[in-house]
């Protein structure tokens, strides 16, 4: 798996030091960082707790816990992808209980080769979650512009008896002569029409 541009961050709870010390090679520094292995669903909560991760990996059960609420509440993490391992005979009726929340999946026991294609389906997956991270962020962005112009035209309205109309190309040309966006036209006319000394 080529993971020279992207790095993704990595809990594991996980008990058996065979699975921990399978696990360890195929989480390089280089694509995986940090990574937090620990040995108990108390202790994964806590790391949570603290800090986002893009990956979850959950190998039940755990000395305190079988780890299913644990996965389910940690998909609802933004951004988390989750891995769950659970023995091969439960593993349907864990899969039915989960897979509804965004938790994937693996029976045991479970080969090196099955868990390094497991990472990279948790790559493109976190990829895809990426890429509507983005597009929200841009859409909220956009929305903001709006509210901000809005805001701009309504003080140009009442405070320079400009009608609509005008206050819209006031704000555009504004933009375009001075070669800065809407927003922060409409942000220093705000900033200008809102202060405690021109305000009515």
């Amino acid at each position: 798996m080529s993971l020279e541009v992207r790095g993704y961050s990595v809990l594991a709870a996980s008990s058996s030091e065979s699975f921990n010390t399978a696990l360890t090679p195929l989480l390089p520094e280089s694509g995986f960082s940090p990574v937090h292995i620990v040995q108990s669903v108390s202790a994964a909560q806590q790391v949570l707790a603290q800090r986002d991760f893009d990956f979850v990996i959950i190998n039940s059960p755990l000395p305190d816990d079988p780890g299913i609420r644990f996965a389910i509440d940690a998909c609802r993490a933004k951004g988390t992808i989750v891995l769950l391992l659970v023995k091969s005979e439960i593993h349907m009726g864990i899969y039915d209980r989960v897979m509804i929340h965004g938790v994937f999946t693996l029976p045991k026991p479970i080969s090196r080769q099955t868990l390094s294609q497991a990472l990279s389906w948790m790559a493109s997956a976190r990829e895809r979650l990426r890429g509507i991270e983005k597009k929200s962020l841009s859409i909220e962005e956009k929305m903001e512009e709006i509210r901000l112009v809005n805001r701009a035209k309504w003080l140009l309205i009442s405070e320079l008896k400009m009608d609509e109309p005008h206050a819209h190309r006031y704000i555009e040309k504004q933009a375009m002569d001075f070669c800065i966006t809407k927003r922060q036209v409409a942000e220093n006319i705000i900033s200008t029409y809102s202060s405690p000394q021109t305000s009515r």
